[in-house]
């Protein structure tokens, strides 16, 4: 079983950052992509930033410009640097995974919140 443990979210005007980090541990034998989903109140849940094992990177369009994933493949470690934050951008933000113990799987942190307000 993988686990995910995330950190970083909390409070914040307009205009600031946050930088989230989310660490895998378990009985891991490889992660593949490694992301950041969120949910606003009322909406479903969307992918915000994802990070293969290679480096390839892919956001939504709407936070393109102002977050950048990164990860530590040796600390099975993802992170989030969210800049230039908006109202728009208050959610949960769940760290997921695809990693294989035993088999391939999905697995997901248990999510932080990240509230951007004056």
């Amino acid at each position: 079983q993988v686990q995910l443990v995330e950190s970083g979210g909390g409070l914040v005007q307009p205009g600031g950052s946050l930088r989230l980090s989310c660490a895998a541990s378990g009985n891991i034998f490889s992660i593949n992509d490694m992301g950041w989903y969120r949910q606003a109140p009322g909406k479903q849940r969307e992918l915000a930033a994802l990070i293969t094992n290679r480096g390839s990177t892919n956001y939504a369009d709407s936070v393109k410009g102002r977050f950048t994933i990164s990860r530590d493949n040796a600390k099975n470690t993802v992170y989030l640097q969210m800049n230039s934050l908006r109202p728009e951008d208050t959610a949960a933000y769940y760290c997921y995974c695809y990693a294989f113990d035993s088999h391939w799987s999905n697995y997901w942190g248990q999510g932080t919140q990240v509230t951007v307000s004056s």
